[in-house]
């Protein structure tokens, strides 16, 4: 007996090892082998316009403050002043008082639109005297192969970049077979909801549905995916978290310090917070991470290939790779964050009311009803008052890879940054996008410039800067995505 169970184990054993080979050695690469295209030059005065816009200090407030009409006006009248050609073609429409929609119409009304979206708002730069600054944060200083500012990187090399490219196209006589919207918001940074929201639903009353949108969100990363160290990896969100901030609070009858009660509302409320720190929401691998692990998989090393490809045996052990890190974990699971807490006046008084603010941050596939309920079932206390606070948005849905518009973006990228690899992911992050999932079916978040470890920390910190050879590769990879469209 104990021989035939020896048997029958050694069978499955060799049934087990055959299977994960034969699933490694068959994980086939999904890159796209694509010739390079020869770089169109741009002119050095595409450096100076971004380093002009810089200049102008478009910040968003946190509400209630009021917004900066005086320098949006001035941005948007620098944008008509710079991009005289655009501006005449595409005959920009302020949307909602600050936002700008640019058309530029098809010839083949056939073919389903695309829209390139961008944002002309930043945060506010932190140490605005210029203490931690090297420069002056909105001096725009072009030095050291760099242009310096508060929003270089995040997003108004977004918005240059397009124009600077469209711009170049109109000059050249260019006219696109598909219409093309560019949509430039006022408000991201504050949530979108004035900006690009406003802008979707101009779009959605004119029955646009646009086949392809493409957004800021991931980059080109260098030396940032583990075990592809010497490989610049370009990372392409096909999706967002969602965003939810629950309030708890607890009221009782309070008293005074000198004879306090077993629990009060500060013990109650800590006590819940704990134990959803301690019980999150559980783990997994969502869509757009076992896309990213199958782009990825077939060019890592044999052991961590066979892991990606025998998912259904080795899952754990990749998201316990992930959980590794904050970084890592916020990938693989909505996350808890406990942000706010408000409790008491005077030190010797029993406070009667406490309130916390946790924010979550959703994984595809759960909703914020999932978050609610995952709430109180761990909470598992009636005294707490739960609900929603602020602006909230459910995770995006997922956007296709397997279709046209993604081969499209991926030769794109190809053809300006060689020897890349190309991956679809999961922006962590909220963007503009989420606004538009009525009028796009398909979205992308991606900004085409290569970023080292060092350089993700500058934006919305310190010393926010684009090199000069990063931004010019931009401007000649919105080019060419146009014209790919365009053929």
């Amino acid at each position: 007996m104990l021989r035939k169970l020896l048997l029958y184990t050694g069978i499955l054993l060799a049934v087990l090892i055959t299977v994960i080979l034969f699933r490694t050695i068959t994980y086939s690469s999904k890159q796209t082998k694509v010739k390079p295209v020869a770089h169109v030059r741009v002119s050095e005065d595409a450096l100076t316009h971004l380093s002009e816009a810089i200049q102008i200090p478009t910040v968003s407030e946190a509400p209630p403050a009021p917004l900066d009409t005086l320098h949006f006006n001035a941005f948007i009248n620098y944008l008509a002043k710079t991009y005289p050609n655009t501006t005449t073609t595409l005959r920009p429409q302020r949307i909602n008082g600050f936002s700008l929609l640019y058309t530029w119409p098809g010839t083949d009304t056939s073919l389903k639109p695309i829209i390139l979206l961008g944002h002309m708002d930043v945060v506010p730069a932190v140490g605005d005297s210029g203490e931690q600054w090297l420069t002056p944060p909105f001096s725009g200083l072009i030095k050291d192969g760099a242009v310096w500012g508060r929003g270089s990187l995040d997003d108004k090399i977004t918005v240059i970049g397009i124009l600077e490219a469209v711009e170049m196209l109109v000059k050249e006589g260019f006219a696109p077979k598909r219409t093309i919207y560019l949509a430039f918001g006022h408000d991201e940074e504050v949530g979108g909801r004035n900006g690009a929201k406003k802008i979707a639903e101009y779009l959605q009353s004119r029955h646009v549905k646009a086949g392809f949108l493409l957004d800021e969100g991931l980059v080109i990363t260098s030396g940032l995916v583990p075990g592809l160290d010497d490989r610049k990896v370009a990372l392409v969100g096909v999706s967002e978290k969602g965003y939810a901030s629950f309030e708890l609070s607890i009221t009782t009858t309070g008293g005074h310090s000198s004879m306090p009660t077993k629990e009060t509302p500060i013990g109650i409320l800590s006590g819940a917070i704990s134990a959803l720190e301690k019980h999150p929401m559980k783990s997994r691998l969502s869509a757009p991470v076992k896309q990213f692990l199958d782009y990825v998989g077939p060019e890592m090393p044999f052991l961590t290939r066979m892991a990606f490809a025998n998912r259904w045996l080795f899952s754990g052990l990749v998201i316990k790779k992930y959980e590794s890190s904050n970084a890592g974990t916020a990938i693989v699971r909505t996350t808890t964050a406990p942000t706010i807490f408000k409790s008491g006046t005077k030190d010797n008084v029993l406070p009667s009311y406490a309130t916390a603010t946790i924010n979550f941050r959703l994984l595809p596939g759960d909703s914020i009803s999932d978050v609610e309920k995952h709430i109180r079932k761990v909470i598992k206390d009636d005294r707490v008052v739960i609900k929603t606070v602020g602006h909230h948005s459910e995770a995006s849905p997922v956007s296709e890879v397997n279709c046209a518009e993604f081969k499209c973006l991926e030769k794109s990228i190809s053809q300006i940054f060689p020897n890349t690899l190309i991956a679809p992911s999961l922006v962590i992050a909220g963007t503009d996008a989420r606004h538009y999932t009525a009028v796009a079916e398909n979205q992308y978040r991606f900004v085409p410039l290569i970023a080292g470890p060092d350089d993700l920390t500058k934006i919305h910190g310190v010393n926010e800067r684009m090199s000069s050879p990063n931004f010019l590769n931009c401007i000649c990879f919105y080019r060419q995505l146009i014209l790919n469209f365009n053929k």
